[in-house]
């Protein structure tokens, strides 16, 4: 028998402050979009740890990764690069940062971060006091999730130089039955 979901999450849009709402494409791209009534908006965001959680595009079924060079990238697996600690800026907007990845002089935490344009940034480049990683969580719903299961893919370790395209998403083409 399956185990209960007995983590309660949200599904909830992420509105940056630079305008736009966070958005994952059906074939795993990620940038912002202005339409706050899109389908692709819609976010899980689960519960994986104290304040830490796993940002799982709803209609794609993706989860957000950020790999070692700063690139976000959209994974079929949730890994510990899907990891995000939530923090609450002093102005109630949230801020999402790796928690496996930072600057390594400074230990300067990487964001998700969007542009002017609504494009996503590298981490290393979003600063936590700029509206690019400010977002305001416009929730849904509430939920309850099963825990995702963490895979460590040996396999990445080989892959990572390819996980950053230009284009800054690792996503894969997959075949889904539109609903």
């Amino acid at each position: 028998m399956d185990k209960e979901p007995q983590l309660k999450g949200i599904v909830t849009r992420l509105f940056s402050q630079q305008g736009f709402y966070l958005q994952m494409q059906p074939d795993g791209s990620i940038d912002g979009i202005k339409d706050e009534n899109s389908d692709y908006t819609l976010f899980n965001l689960i519960p994986v740890g104290l304040r830490v959680v796993a940002i799982q595009g709803v209609k794609a079924g993706f989860y957000i990764g950020m790999n070692g060079e700063g690139f976000l990238y959209s994974s079929e697996m949730f890994t510990p690069e899907c990891k995000f600690k939530e923090s609450v800026f002093e102005n109630y907007y949230v801020i999402y940062s790796s928690t496996m990845y930072r600057q390594q002089e400074s230990g300067r935490a990487w964001f998700l971060g969007l542009t002017k344009e609504g494009q996503v940034m590298k981490g290393n480049r979003v600063k936590k006091t700029k509206p690019s990683s400010h977002f305001v969580p416009r929730p849904i719903e509430v939920c309850m999730y099963r825990e995702p299961s963490l895979h460590e893919i040996e396999e990445k370790q080989r892959s990572r130089k390819s996980s950053g395209t230009p284009t800054m998403n690792g996503g894969k083409v997959v075949n889904q039955d539109s609903t």
